[in-house]
């Protein structure tokens, strides 16, 4: 079904995957030097902040998802890139594979700022008007300085507010929606499962999975799942619009 070209690592790498590939890296090492010199997380100021925020800029919406935390985060995120967006930018061409990365990177950040939304809504409505007034006033300047409130409810507002979302994961799992639909029957094996899983249910599972977490919202979990659903959503309709959902050349 794929063919594999001659030339090194590299040759088999297409044009949009090894960009992405390079600025997803750099920034991650670039991330290294700005910590250790400027005295701050170049996360915190690149990662996407929710709008109420006095640390958020229009342009986190495209910079957080360059950023990552740490180095299993960007491992498995360029891992998945590399594995399956190279087949979906041979077949669509590197400029349909950039939109559609960048348009399901958004549209997960979309989701995501929505649901905090609410979230952020829904605790408020249990606040008192001075605990709300405090943590708008005072929530960034105190998680500047690393410090949190100790009232719960105070201090997970802050959180929801100040905390910055961070990675590629929105548009990668658009892109490993692209692929269970671009070639539904491929078989693929997990490492903690001993038989073949068809792509498509690969896909569902994932899906499936990211919507139980994130409507469980696990106390502690720091997985935007909602992003995960945006990418995957996005990534949906654009296929539908684009119209590639023909089921020739898939195997």
């Amino acid at each position: 079904m794929f063919q594999q070209q001659r030339g090194g690592f590299l040759a088999n790498v297409p044009p949009a995957v090894k960009i992405l590939l390079i600025v997803n890296l750099a920034m991650f090492v670039m991330s290294f030097f700005y910590n250790s010199t400027a005295g701050a997380r170049l996360q915190d100021v690149l990662g996407l902040h929710h709008p109420k925020s006095d640390f958020f800029r229009p342009f986190q919406l495209l910079s957080h998802m360059f950023m990552h935390a740490d180095f299993l985060h960007i491992f498995f995120n360029m891992y998945a890139l590399l594995m399956f967006g190279k087949f979906i930018e041979m077949r669509w061409g590197a400029s349909r594979f950039f939109l559609y990365y960048m348009i399901t990177g958004l549209g997960a950040a979309a989701l995501h700022t929505v649901v905090q939304h609410v979230e952020i809504q829904s605790l408020m409505q249990i606040m008192s008007q001075d605990s709300i007034a405090t943590v708008m006033s005072e929530g960034s300047t105190i998680w500047r300085e690393g410090k949190n409130f100790i009232d719960p409810q105070m201090g997970q507002l802050n959180m929801l507010l100040n905390v910055p979302t961070v990675g590629a994961s929105g548009a990668v799992f658009g892109i490993l929606l692209a692929f269970g639909m671009m070639y539904p029957n491929v078989e693929m094996y997990l490492f903690f499962i001993p038989v073949p899983i068809k792509a498509k249910w690969l896909v569902i599972g994932y899906g499936a999975l990211e919507l139980i977490n994130g409507v469980a919202n696990v106390p502690g979990d720091n997985v935007a799942h909602f992003a995960h659903l945006g990418g995957m959503l996005f990534g949906f309709f654009l296929i539908k619009i684009w119209g590639l959902t023909d089921n020739r050349r898939r195997n």
